[in-house]
């Protein structure tokens, strides 16, 4: 995922790797309209109310849409949603000299101050956001008795294969969603993220990070059991699933019926609003700036043709080859990285002891961090749950498509997502910045993805090439995991016969992306991302008795030796 880091209600610092953070706002303090003068919400009155009626519009006529021709009905919802989001307003007050993209982008400016006010609404120091995650977080890994570790070697066992059972319904193997759903969340905000986590809150952000993925592996265990559970087996061999299923499909078991189409419908269109800008564009972005850095003649337009291309040829194979693509490129570019950053740790030995005892020591006796102890523990608990996306629902549209007849299996495979995404990888950036001290040194102008760059460069003056291949296959892995969550949000919304339409705007926009910056509409769309934990946990809190039930039948057949691997079922059938 994206870097989503709130520092400053300013602009950031430098624009070399553009965007690198989201807003760069802090989530307390007084916001430019405030400090103009001006009320808080007030500019964004009129840009933001037609979101909840374009919603309520696509619920009442969910039906209807689907009765009619698909492609046209497609078509129409994609303009509805890019159009309808467009204040008519900001048309009148942007200049004509800033031409169409200066006028599209200023239209979501307003959007994007009141979705931010919102959701960062600050709660003792803590954005609402971010509570809501780690509080939802606690409260499953509490409520399921510890989950993420009693069944840590299980979901090692699972992936593996020794549970691969072929004539299982699915479309994909354990470890093929797995890695899809890895390579959705492992991205830039794993480089860049925490080297401005350690700038803001200090190395001992890495500890409250480090435990806040050990926490957020529950999470994700629950919404991706759900998704299993609730996934739709449709005519032609296929499989939906995700938690649009999950509350439409789940809570109509509670009484909670009209409540859950609702919240399908509002998950649906963040997802697709939230795939289309910060999984997409912004990565699209991001990896030309890295790698125009090695090859400066390379032109913006030849690099967003090439990426655009490739990512048409996976996606338009489905789950199946985004899968076999995933498969292959989560551990190449984990290979990459993790050598990269063993080798500056193996350079650096003598002094990974301290690095260590700094981590520990300043995660409650932070030293020159603004806010103290709380704005140390702030920052490793965003950069956790902003990286990991455990409770935002997004890779459990990725799990529900696993070969699988045990919901639960697929759920204990989710947890190692957050464990490796967040435990391993950000503890790789973390480590290294702090053993080489490039977070110490003077940073003003410096993005998260240049001071990781400096730690590489620490080292040799062309080791930063190993952290720019990395950043190429992080981007790449994030655009077509994610293009398969917008087109399975949209085949709820639309209908699936017209996929096509969205696959088609989907790689128009990794081109877009990389030739042209749109910052507010890529906030706009991460903001919509983050928004997407709120129907998602919701529905997860309201069925986590139903995920208990099932998690304590799966483990007490487990521990009775009632559940067979799939070598063990041949023999049984053999021996009969």
């Amino acid at each position: 995922m994206r870097s989503i880091d709130f520092k400053k209600r300013v602009a950031p610092k430098s624009t070399e790797l553009k965007r690198v953070h989201l807003l760069n706002w802090q989530s307390s303090g007084q916001s430019s309209g405030q400090s103009s003068g001006q009320p808080s919400g007030q500019s964004s009155g009129r840009s933001g109310f037609l979101l909840p009626l374009l919603i309520r519009s696509i619920q009442s006529k969910l039906a209807s849409l689907r009765s009619c021709h698909c492609s046209t009905v497609g078509l129409i919802g994609g303009l509805a949603i890019v159009l309808v989001l467009i204040p008519t307003q900001a048309w009148a007050q942007t200049s004509s000299s800033a031409g169409v993209i200066g006028i599209f982008d200023a239209a979501f400016s307003g959007i994007v101050k009141l979705m931010s006010d919102l959701l960062f609404f600050s709660i003792g120091g803590f954005p609402l956001i971010v509570l809501w995650l780690f509080i939802g977080a606690i409260f499953f890994t509490i409520r399921l008795g510890f989950i993420n570790f009693r069944a840590f070697k299980h979901a090692i066992d699972i992936v593996t294969g020794k549970y691969d059972d072929p004539n299982d319904e699915g479309e994909v193997s354990h470890f093929q969603a797995l890695a899809t759903a890895l390579s959705g969340t492992v991205g830039l905000g794993n480089i860049a993220g925490v080297a401005v986590a350690i700038e803001v809150g200090g190395p001992g952000a890495m500890f409250w990070l480090t435990l806040t993925g050990l926490f957020g592996m529950t999470s994700k265990f629950v919404e991706c059991t759900l998704a299993q559970k609730y996934r739709l087996e449709r005519p032609d061999g296929t499989v939906a699933g995700g938690p649009m299923y999950t509350l439409s499909r789940g809570l109509p078991g509670l009484g909670l019926g009209s409540l859950g189409r609702g919240l399908a419908v509002l998950f649906c269109v963040l997802c697709i609003l939230g795939s289309l800008g910060g999984a997409n564009m912004f990565q699209s972005n991001q990896a030309y700036s890295a790698i125009s850095g090695l090859f400066p003649g390379l032109p913006n337009w030849l690099f967003g043709l090439l990426l655009a291309g490739g990512t048409a040829v996976v996606i338009i194979g489905g789950i199946q080859r985004i899968g076999a693509i995933a498969g292959l490129l989560v551990p190449a570019m984990a290979v990459v990285y993790i050598l990269g950053c063993l080798w500056i740790i193996l350079t650096n030995l003598t002094e990974v002891p301290n690095a260590v005892t700094t981590v520990i020591t300043e995660a409650f006796a932070p030293r020159a961090v603004e806010g103290g102890i709380i704005g140390t523990i702030v920052a490793g608990i965003r950069r956790a749950t902003f990286s990991n996306e455990a409770g935002v629902g997004s890779a459990a549209i990725a799990h529900s498509a696993a070969r699988t007849d045990e919901p639960v299996r697929e759920g204990i495979v989710s947890l190692l997502e957050p464990f490796i995404d967040t435990v391993v990888i950000c503890n790789m950036t973390a480590i290294v910045i702090v053993l080489t001290q490039v977070y110490q040194k003077e940073t003003t102008g410096l993005s998260g993805v240049q001071l990781t760059l400096d730690a590489f460069r620490s080292i040799n003056s062309w080791f930063p090439a190993v952290l720019v291949i990395a950043i190429l296959l992080f981007a790449f892995s994030t655009i077509i995991s994610w293009s398969y969550y917008g087109e399975m949000a949209w085949g709820y919304l639309f209908g699936f016969n017209s996929v096509i339409v969205y696959k088609i705007l989907y790689v128009v926009c990794v081109f877009i992306g990389a030739v042209v910056g749109l910052s507010a509409v890529i906030d706009f769309s991460d903001l919509s991302l983050l928004s997407m934990s709120i129907p998602n946990l919701i529905g997860s809190y309201l069925l986590s008795g139903q995920v208990a039930a099932d998690l304590r039948d799966y483990m007490d057949r487990l521990r009775s030796g009632r559940m067979l691997t799939y070598a063990q079922k041949i023999v049984t059938q053999q021996g009969e």
